[in-house]
Parts: structure tokens; sequence; C-alpha cells
């Protein structure tokens, strides 16, 4: 006897989350600020690691973040053209 068995997808529970922590270099923007995140990377031929840093726009929902603050940002879907990250929480507060 055939027998049809329908799947339905689960919701993947161990899905990770992707957190970066970087410096707020503008907050000009209504909801929106300017995360500057460095990394290290090593030089391919003389093997001395060089500081790389990009930029990546976040979303600040209730405009909390100030020029100086250090932020974790998570993914999320895209919210405009170039903003796919959400602010997760502020780590420190800037030197007024």
């Amino acid at each position: 006897m055939n027998e049809v068995v329908s799947e339905q997808p689960v919701a993947s529970a161990d899905k990770t989350i992707r957190l970066l922590t970087g410096k707020v270099v503008s907050n000009k923007m209504q909801k929106s600020i300017t995360v500057a995140v460095e990394r290290l990377v090593k030089h391919p031929t003389y093997g001395k690691y060089v500081r790389r840093t990009t930029k990546l726009l976040a979303h600040d929902e209730n405009n909390v973040c100030q020029e100086g603050d250090i932020v974790e940002i998570q993914e999320s879907r895209p919210l405009s053209r170039r903003k796919a990250w959400r602010l997760a929480r502020v780590v420190t507060r800037a030197q007024a």
C-alpha cells in the first residue's frame, strides 16, 4: 500500500546568531547607526597582522547610541539597501 507522509519543515533551533562588536562612528541618521568593526588579518606574504575595518549600518530603534559607544550588533533580515544588522546591546558608553 502506498502511504503518503507529509513532512513539515522544522524550524532549526540550533541556528547560530552572528554577533559582532564594534564602535559607533556615526549616529546622524534616524534609527540607524554606523558601526566600525575591526579585525586582524595575517598578511599572506609577510606574516604581519594587519588591522582591517568594516563599516556596517545597524538599526537602532530607540536612538540610544552615541558616537564612541562600544556596541554589539546582530545579523537580521535586510531592513534597507545597506542595513542588515540591528543593535543587540550597548557594551560600553562613551565618555561625555
